[in-house]
């Protein structure tokens, strides 16, 4: 028996786009992105008519022209007589250096927390608790001009260094934290200094390869190997022994007072630093109970089976639980890392030259070109989202279950 959502084969009709259960949900998108094409055909027409109509036309050539004005902390040099093309690059190489600073700040406190919520001392317990309901329930950014007004109350300024010794207000004699920013030491790379860098980046990659070789034996053989003092070893003997070897071609350049300011080494300014920990510390308290909603995902009695093993809890927590917890985490962690990102864009409040503050602010105050100037920001903070998206989703597939 035949019927009309199931018609023979070699017998298309155009009613079966709407009638045969094989054509419709096809024949539905098909309309459906017609329609909206045809909405932004509309709406980019409108757009182009007015704007001819008011005598504008959408053009980019205002970013190959000076851009004016100083940005007062850079990745790569600029100065006033730079395109707004640099402008904005620059704000994009500041915001990517806050994201990333964040993001990694945000993790390890927001793990420690979490762990530390689920822990037997009540005080601590309470004390994780405290701080997750005061910093997520504040918005961040009172948090930033917080942070921001205790940097410049409590820490000196550079003028309360002078004195006899100078240096010896200083950390260590080589850092100096005050309002304006924090000054540290700046390396200084010889001729021979990419050998260093090898032999230390060859070292991190065997640090890894030894915890898989370790992780592997436990798991195959239930051989436990010891990989914190031979993991230290790694890190610190290779590279040491070829610095000296080589005649030490990587040097430090200290921060020194010169007249009413520091001159040398490495400035973080105020503004980054109170925007850094205030994303952190704030974006870190969803990332807590991200963390501890994933370690009460998984049964208890997977922890009941490793102790009647033997393991002591710290390998516990380790092997058995945060592994099969990270199934649960990693994804709504991928949605905090981007809120932190665009967060990042309130910078402006402490004077943080970001991508907003260049090419969302001065630039389009500059050159009226609000339009062009808009469509960009959305365009880099897109790609920003997207490519943090990408990387975190292939962790996230790394560590997901995999079905046999």
């Amino acid at each position: 028996m035949s019927s009309i959502s199931d018609p023979p084969s070699g017998s298309f009709q155009l009613s079966m786009l709407i009638n045969d259960t094989r054509y419709r949900s096809y024949t539905f998108q098909f309309v459906a992105l017609l329609l909206l094409i045809m909405a932004f055909a509309y709406l980019g027409y409108n757009l182009i008519s007015n704007l001819q109509a008011a005598g504008l036309n959408i053009s980019y050539q205002f970013l190959g022209e000076p851009a004016g004005y100083d940005i007062n902390q850079t990745l790569i040099p600029y100065t006033s007589q730079s395109t707004h093309w640099q402008a904005s690059l620059v704000g994009v190489l500041n915001t990517l250096l806050v994201a990333l600073l964040g993001c990694l700040m945000a993790t390890i406190i927001g793990v420690v927390v979490g762990v530390l919520r689920l822990s037997n001392n009540w005080l601590v317990r309470q004390l994780m608790s405290v701080y997750v309901e005061i910093f997520r329930n504040v918005p961040v950014l009172i948090w930033i001009l917080i942070i921001m007004a205790i940097f410049v109350a409590v820490l000196p300024q550079p003028r309360d260094f002078r004195g006899d010794d100078p240096e010896a207000t200083m950390v260590l004699g080589a850092f100096a934290f005050t309002g304006r920013g924090f000054y540290s030491p700046a390396p200084i790379f010889g001729p021979l200094s990419g050998i260093v860098i090898a032999v230390f980046l060859a070292s991190i990659a065997g640090i890894f390869a030894l915890r898989s070789y370790a992780k592997k034996a436990l798991f195959d053989r239930g051989q436990v190997i010891k990989t914190f003092w031979p993991s230290v070893a790694i890190f610190f003997l290779p590279t040491i022994i070829v610095y000296f070897v080589l005649g030490r071609p990587i040097t430090l350049e200290y921060p020194a007072l010169t007249g009413f300011n520091f001159q040398g080494g490495i400035f973080m300014r105020n503004s980054l630093i109170s925007l850094w920990f205030a994303l952190s510390i704030y974006t870190a308290a969803f990332i807590a109970e991200n963390v501890r909603a994933g370690i009460l995902a998984v049964s208890k009695g997977q922890t009941e089976a490793a102790a009647s093993l033997g393991l002591r809890p710290g390998r516990i927590m380790n092997l058995v639980v945060l592994p099969q917890a990270l199934r649960v985490i990693v994804p709504p962690l991928i949605s905090q890392y981007l809120n932190l990102t665009k967060n990042s864009s309130l910078a402006i409040a402490v004077g943080y030259m970001d991508l907003t503050g260049t090419l969302g602010g001065i630039t389009l105050n500059q050159t009226g070109r609000a339009i062009e100037a808009i469509f960009l920001l959305m365009l880099f903070y897109l790609a920003i989202s997207l490519a943090i998206s990408a990387i975190m989703n292939v962790y996230n597939n790394s560590v997901r279950l995999k079905e046999r």
